[in-house]
């Protein structure tokens, strides 16, 4: 929800957000590696978008490289959600943001890319708190992974 270009995000929101990103924060690693193993799950061919797994042997689980990406990724949609509030829009450096839309227009990524990235942000989440989920924490994550999409779309360059 937006109000004179301000997001709308409830104290409760924002409470839930804030609550369980406490409790997930020291397993982002391993969360961010859950998130990203279910994105290839759902989506197969998404794998061939990161070239560090394009052609590598190894197993994408094993892949030195996908687990500190993983985690940078699934702390930047964590971050950027309990930020939310406080600030009325996503707080991401201007500089990172612009290269998210460059890279995420480099690599193809289209709206049903980010529909598998949310879902699988979700369920991932869901899966790590258990015991605090519900349909209202539902509703704010994916309010606040839409914001951050928003945002990374809104620099994103039609390709030539």
């Amino acid at each position: 929800m937006e109000s004179e270009g301000k997001i709308v995000f409830t104290e409760e929101q924002e409470a839930l957000v804030v609550k369980s990103w406490s409790v997930m924060k020291k397993n982002s690693a391993e969360l961010g590696l859950k998130l990203f193993l279910k994105i290839f799950e759902i989506a197969p061919t998404t794998k061939k978008m990161f070239s560090f797994l394009r052609d590598s042997p190894i197993p994408a689980e094993q892949n030195p490289k996908l687990k500190p990406h993983a985690m940078a990724v699934f702390v930047m949609c964590c971050e950027s959600a309990t930020q939310l509030r406080k600030t009325g829009k996503v707080t991401v450096r201007e500089t990172t943001l612009k290269r998210l839309g460059a890279n995420h227009s480099k690599y193809g990524v289209v709206d049903e890319h980010f529909e598998v990235a949310k879902y699988a942000l979700l369920e991932t989440i869901k899966e790590a708190v258990p015991e605090m989920w519900s349909p209202e924490m539902k509703v704010a994550w994916g309010q606040a992974y839409d914001q951050l999409v928003a945002a990374i779309k809104a620099e994103m360059k039609p390709s030539a």
